[in-house]
């Protein structure tokens, strides 16, 4: 083989057909894995000799790695790999590894002009985090590399996927990627999509909500918010520690609007695909449901079931993480349907991670759309900054950094020129309820504030939005107070990192 392999224990039901005779001797290999400790989602090392090596397997099944969330998993494991591959090439086992061993690892991943591939230093973080792990685990002395050491992180570690844009911009990017329109705003013609309604909406909650990929894409549909605040703009709902990073439940708030838009996905686009996978028999046929007989109310809420071999069974609904969350059902008017919100065209929960996929295919539209052939022939890390940004990017974490954005600016807004607070009014506001940047790292769920400074508001950290916003009140002739619009352009004309749409069409004065 030559080299490390890492295998990953699927989920139950995609495991395939099994040959007659077994897997190697053994005839339920699904069952072997998991009385051996092994989950769907765990990584499984295979030396370059073939067999699977015994120490991994040992640190998968323990604590310090048990617990790690499902992508975290599939980080590590791919780091590892990279590692393991490394040290072989110099005859040591991981074991083995020193100080200086690592040093030439972190050399070659971030500096050797020789590497075409090096990484950032994130990136490398989340390595030597990764690694750390394991030789923790391993009680390696001493430890080769250690996350908790200022030498071993990079200095460079601010997160290069950080995207901010306007909301003018987000309207431009799902147009055209999500709604199929043309440069001129006009649908284009055949234009088809069965999940535009989907997509659209899943879009909307998480830039009205500042909610995570995973939080936002893992929500029941009985926890779409249904209470409205006082002067009924937003609605507020719950989402479930298991889901969140930080394990800890929350409330988030979601405009009127975007809830809104959730609900018609639900009862068209959503009751027409389940229609069709109830009409198929794919639910009689998957191998875990769990029918909810009752949802009960209160401070922690839990949720009563019966499974397909009448099992009955109860979690409290904050505990039931995103795969759990896939095998509830609930009792539709034509048989048992998905609780799960977001569903695939089959009728079947549409898991976290492939959102990805959805906003990939968004940036390839836009691209197509907005750039000349030539200029797509280009790979985008490639690309002259004038080429890229001619059309907007996304991820599905970008929502979240700009509804940072979006909040911060609003805040500063009503603060200033709204409430007409003096400095002192400000500082009193601030002792009380906390200035603008705690609240938005109230809402994004943070536990410092300095995080929701340094990763997601970094283009206007350094900036005194009191004195932009001063400046915005009015114009030189004493003209009308510059709109929200007219102020994030400006921001994004004389900050790094804010996509607007007079830049991308050109229009920039």
């Amino acid at each position: 083989m030559g080299e490390w392999h890492v295998v990953w224990v699927p989920d139950p039901g995609q495991w395939g057909t099994p040959p007659a005779d077994g897997n190697f001797g053994v005839h339920d290999l699904p069952e072997a894995v998991a009385r051996i400790g092994l989950k769907p989602g765990d990584p499984v090392y295979v030396r370059p000799d073939g067999i699977v090596d015994r120490d991994f397997l040992d640190f998968v099944r323990s604590k310090a790695f048990r617990k790690l969330e499902r992508e975290t998993k599939r980080n590590y494991g791919t780091d590892y790999r990279l590692l393991l591959n490394f040290l072989s090439s110099r005859g040591l086992s991981w074991r083995h590894a020193t100080p200086q061993v690592l040093d030439d690892y972190r050399d070659w991943r971030c500096d050797a002009p020789e590497n075409p591939k090096r990484i950032g230093g994130t990136k490398w973080d989340r390595e030597a985090a990764a690694f750390t792990k394991l030789f923790k685990w391993g009680k390696v002395d001493p430890l080769p590399v250690d996350i908790s050491r200022s030498e071993d992180r990079a200095a460079d570690s601010v997160s290069s996927r950080v995207s901010w844009l306007t909301p003018r911009t987000w309207g431009l990017w799902s147009d055209i990627g999500l709604r199929g329109h043309t440069r001129a705003g006009l649908a284009t013609p055949m234009w088809v999509s069965r999940t535009e309604l989907r997509n659209t909406s899943f879009v909307q909650l998480l830039l009205s909500s500042g909610l995570r990929r995973q939080e936002g894409g893992s929500l029941l549909v009985f926890e779409l918010p249904t209470q409205r605040l006082r002067h009924g703009r937003y609605m507020h709902g719950h989402i479930a520690g298991a889901v969140t990073r930080s394990k800890s439940s929350r409330t988030f708030y979601a405009s009127v609007d975007s809830v809104g838009q959730v609900e018609a996905y639900v009862v068209s686009e959503r009751a027409w695909v389940v229609r069709r996978a109830q009409e198929a028999g794919r639910y009689q046929r998957l191998p875990m449901i769990r029918l909810i007989t009752r949802v009960t109310h209160g401070l922690s809420p839990k949720v009563e079931w019966v499974d397909s071999d009448g099992v009955v069974g109860g979690e409290e609904l904050s505990r039931l993480d995103w795969r759990e969350r896939q095998w509830l059902f609930i009792d539709g008017p034509d048989g048992p349907e998905p609780a799960w919100l977001w569903l695939t065209e089959q009728g079947l929960p549409m898991a976290p991670d492939r959102w990805n996929g959805v906003f990939r295919t968004a940036n390839v539209r836009c691209e197509e759309t907005l750039l000349t052939e030539e200029e797509r022939k280009i790979r985008r890390q490639f690309r002259v900054a004038e080429v890229q940004g001619k059309t907007p990017y996304v991820t599905p974490h970008s929502c979240r950094h700009s509804m940072a954005l979006y909040m911060l600016v609003l805040l500063n807004e009503l603060f200033e020129k709204r409430y007409g607070l003096t400095k002192k009014d400000l500082r009193d506001f601030a002792l009380l309820f906390g200035d603008p940047w705690w609240l938005v790292k109230s809402l994004l769920g943070h536990a410092d504030v300095e995080t929701t400074k340094r990763h997601y508001l970094a283009p206007v950290a350094h900036l005194q939005l009191e004195s932009i916003l001063a400046a915005a009140e009015t114009t030189n002739e004493g003209q009308k107070v510059e709109d929200l619009d007219g102020l994030f352009a400006r921001l994004a004309r004389e900050t790094a990192g804010i996509q607007d749409i007079d830049m991308i069409l050109g229009e920039v004065p």
